[in-house]
């Protein structure tokens, strides 16, 4: 009768010793080693002399080797994607609001247009916006028959064109002009309009002038930090600083050059007209009125053709006069002073006039 099964250790000797010895480097006798693999392990497919290939293919009838796992990668959907997009797109426009705002200075106290001309680790400090600009403002000395006037200018293009009063420069034979490094031009006055107190003139032999960047007045409101630059007094590159305490404020000149030059010739005796009152003289029956930003910066004799710019470094206003209780006394430039009201063209103003300015402009009303 034929035996279908054998419990373990039921073959014969010569049986068990062959089926062990099958697998090299089995122990003769024990049975430690767990069973072999279903089948054998791959072996080397030599695809040319001296090279091998791995794994040797399978050999036909045996099991195939165990898949490696793998790893799925999760397929998003659409709503996935979608979420993926906003994230990225917050990103960016987080990332280019901030450069946005680096680079233009929104944050700085002043809403002017313009790009910001001071360095960003001074931006919104006084000292920044005096250290940039500072190179662009000159003193302007202007003699005539009526004597001599000392005021403030604001360089525009690097060949030496320069911003500052009508009553700076009126009636003048000679303007002599020195840049905040000393350096002393002859100039001529190329155009004025006495009716906006604006006038412009050219150095002689000039290049490579620091030149000022004009903002935009329109967007300036009232609080906006301001600093004024100028030559008080024959002090030049004189810094104060103070806010827009108002806008859109009448201020009536004279556009009659005698007029104007009463009192020696002197800027702080020039005669102007605020809320129904005169200042520094009679205005006389020839005057005009245009509006003006009003600010605390101090601004003193010397001041008038300077700058009045915000924190980002841009030319707002063009200062033109100052209030003082006790200048209309007859004591000249001693009783002068500022007392919290100044005056500045806005530079809007400035800018609208520049080619009638340069090609002449009016001299008269």
């Amino acid at each position: 009768m034929t035996e279908s099964f054998r419990r373990s250790g039921e073959y014969p000797q010569g049986q068990q010793q062959h089926s062990q010895s099958s697998y090299p480097g089995t122990p003769e006798a024990g049975g430690a080693f767990p069973p072999p693999p279903a089948y054998d392990p791959p072996q080397p497919v030599n695809a040319a002399p001296g090279s091998a290939m791995w794994p040797a293919p399978t050999p036909e009838g045996s099991p195939a080797p165990p898949a490696p796992p793998v790893h799925r990668r999760r397929v998003r959907g659409p709503l996935g994607l979608l979420a993926a997009v906003a994230i990225a797109a917050a990103a960016v426009g987080g990332g280019t609001a901030y450069a946005f705002q680096e680079l233009t200075g929104k944050e700085s106290t002043s809403a002017s247009a313009g790009t910001s001309v001071v360095p960003t680790s001074q931006k919104g400090t006084v000292s920044g916006v005096a250290e940039a600009v500072s190179p662009a403002i000159v003193e302007i000395n202007a003699t005539s028959n009526a004597g001599s006037s000392t005021g403030s200018g604001v360089v525009i293009t690097s060949d030496g064109e320069i911003v500052t009063n009508n009553h700076v420069v009126s009636g003048a034979s000679t303007v002599k002009v020195r840049t905040s490094d000393g350096k002393t031009y002859t100039a001529e006055v190329v155009g004025t309009d006495a009716k906006k107190d604006l006038a412009l003139i050219k150095l002689r032999n000039a290049s490579g002038l620091k030149t000022a960047s004009l903002g935009d007045s329109d967007n300036v409101k009232v609080g906006d930090e301001v600093v004024a630059i100028g030559s008080p007094e024959g002090l030049t590159g004189t810094v104060t600083s103070g806010i827009v305490s108002a806008l859109d404020r009448d201020v009536t000149v004279s556009t009659d050059e005698e007029q104007q030059q009463q009192g020696g010739g002197s800027d702080d005796r020039w005669p102007f007209e605020f809320g129904g009152q005169q200042f520094n003289g009679d205005t006389g029956s020839s005057k005009t009125t245009y509006k003006a930003i009003q600010t605390d910066a101090s601004l003193n004799p010397g001041n008038s053709g300077g700058a009045l710019i915000d924190m980002n470094g841009n030319i707002i206003g063009i200062n033109s006069a100052m209030y003082s209780a006790s200048s209309d006394s007859g004591s000249g430039s001693s009783g002068a002073g500022s007392v919290g009201l100044g005056f500045a063209i806005p530079v809007n103003t400035l800018k609208a006039d520049l080619d009638s300015l340069r090609s002449g402009g009016t001299s008269g009303s």
